[in-house]
């Protein structure tokens, strides 16, 4: 774990992480990374193509050996803007993103735009969420 977020320490942000993949059935090793606004924005550029910073964007590496790596990072400042237009709290907002992030690695997907928070993989998101 890269570092954590006050409140979202890196107990926290595993123990998420591993209920994911629990209830997924799935192994992977999965690193996450908290990070600042400009590094988000570059990262978000180089591989999204988006000229602006975002709230979590994961990667996930096959091995030759069928093991998954995946790396998850996570833009405390944006996750604080979105949260404060939901009425959520900062922890809740980044606990979403760690499973939002995790299950991206594992492989779910969703559509962009308004469609998204309807989608399956928006479902399981919140499902976890309440669970974990």
């Amino acid at each position: 774990m890269g570092g954590s977020v006050r409140g979202l320490g890196a107990p926290r942000v595993r123990r998420l992480v591993r209920g994911v993949l629990r209830g997924e059935r799935r192994k992977a090793e999965v690193s996450v990374t908290f990070l600042g606004a400009r590094a988000m924005r570059t990262l978000n550029r180089r591989w999204k193509r988006h000229d602006r910073p975002t709230d979590v964007i994961s990667f996930a590496l096959g091995a030759g050996d069928g093991a998954l790596t995946g790396d998850i990072y996570i833009c405390p400042e944006v996750a604080r803007r979105e949260a404060r237009r939901r009425g959520l709290t900062i922890n809740e907002e980044l606990s979403r993103l760690v499973i939002h992030g995790t299950l991206h690695v594992l492989g779910w997907d969703h559509p962009e735009g308004g469609s998204r928070e309807r989608s399956p993989m928006w479902r399981r998101q919140e499902r976890y969420l309440e669970r974990l």
